[in-house]
């Protein structure tokens, strides 16, 4: 098949930042502090309405897919008044024409208020509420930038959502202190009412090191990631398969069965994911924000010829070329694909670079959970016969 016809019958996905890395929180494991360098600083300029009319026509225009998904991110995208966002709205409405919008906004809920949500709500918008459990997990790390805990506030928020019938969601961290709590942090959300749960590993390396990539005391260590899925697992399946969606636990029977999980950092490739910064920068990845994954700039460079371009495909393509020997040889590689590529920062047992820093954690979540998720796979292939079998 020829390449370029391949590449546009992906969808293309830019996640934007209108505020850069501003934040009004001071988080301590925060993964985007490294980056405030290459990225702004926290005193340039937000994305101008100029550029953001620019980004919404461009990205509509080249979308192969009659769904379209607008994610804003931070940063703190809630540092942008009301009125930016009602910019936003307006314009993928003069430009959309027959397409499904939709708009997901990452907040760390403290900022909300009743005019957010009543704004939320009237647009649709889905909001992911960054959490990381109880006030006693949540306030260990993510505090504000005078070092004061956030989590009454944040609850002030998601109180609001719910009062204004806002659809939200979960984000939470696993780090290296509420890694320790795993049925204290699942309870949290499940009493709390949520119904879809993210969670993502912290793994940092110290920014001032440049030979052996010290981690930094906030990640959490490969075995507590291990034993922290495990625990979690156990009593989401005992309790709350069906009623609470994780999409972790989604994501490894979607391997399983055969099927693209909807979780980029267990797909076999990647790349189709970039991010925007408010000066109109765009990389590879939001995790790759550094000088050599700069695609280039949208005042210069159109989305299309950044998203589909070599560079962008060879860093897609690196996430399963760049495996190292052991990886090839595990009977996981088909669940795991590596894990995301910003965690490969160890030699695997035969000295060769870029085995992932939780490997030994995956390791004991996948053989601990593949009876269910055997189990699960064929379930769905005895549904499928059988309803093969059913007479027209």
């Amino acid at each position: 098949m020829n390449d370029t016809i391949y590449a546009f019958a992906r969808p293309l996905y830019v996640m934007l930042k209108p505020v850069g890395p501003r934040c009004n929180l001071g988080c301590s494991y925060c993964y985007y502090l490294e980056k405030r360098q290459w990225a702004m600083s926290d005193d340039a300029p937000v994305m101008s309405e100029e550029l953001l009319e620019k980004f919404v026509k461009e990205y509509l225009a080249a979308q192969t897919s009659r769904d379209v998904f607008f994610v804003w991110h931070g940063g703190e995208p809630l540092l942008r008044p009301v009125a930016f966002y009602e910019k936003a709205v307006e314009l993928q409405r003069r430009y959309g024409g027959e397409l499904h919008i939709e708009n997901c906004i990452q907040t760390n809920g403290t900022l909300l208020t009743e005019e957010w949500c009543r704004f939320f709500r009237e647009n649709g918008f889905l909001v992911g509420v960054s959490i990381d459990g109880p006030q006693f997990l949540h306030d260990r790390y993510r505090r504000t930038a005078d070092r004061r805990p956030s989590f009454e506030s944040v609850m002030q928020g998601i109180d609001l959502l719910c009062r204004h019938g806002v659809e939200w969601n979960a984000m939470a961290t696993v780090n290296r202190f509420n890694a320790d709590h795993p049925h204290a942090f699942y309870r949290f959300f499940s009493d709390l009412g949520c119904r879809y749960l993210q969670f993502t590993p912290v793994v940092e390396p110290s920014p001032d090191d440049g030979r052996q990539r010290i981690i930094t005391e906030e990640s959490v260590t490969p075995g507590q990631w291990g034993n922290f899925l495990c625990q979690l697992f156990d009593e989401w399946a005992e309790h709350d398969v069906g009623q609470i969606s994780i999409q972790l636990f989604e994501a490894t029977l979607a391997n399983w069965m055969g099927v693209t999980p909807g979780l980029c950092m267990l797909s076999r490739h990647c790349g189709h994911a970039g991010v925007m910064e408010a000066n109109g920068d765009v990389y590879s990845c939001d995790h790759f924000v550094f000088p050599s994954y700069r695609l280039g700039n949208l005042t210069r460079q159109t989305l299309t010829s950044m998203m589909y371009s070599e560079q962008q495909r060879s860093f897609g393509q690196r996430k399963m070329t760049g495996l190292p020997r052991q990886c090839h040889e595990c009977r996981f590689l088909f669940a795991c694909n590596g894990e995301c590529p910003k965690n490969r920062l160890l030699n695997d047992h035969y000295g060769q670079p870029g085995l992932n820093y939780l490997c030994e954690g995956y390791l004991q979540y996948f053989a601990h959970v593949a009876p269910f998720m055997e189990q699960m796979a064929q379930t769905d292939i005895n549904q499928t016969e059988r309803n093969k079998e059913k007479p027209l």
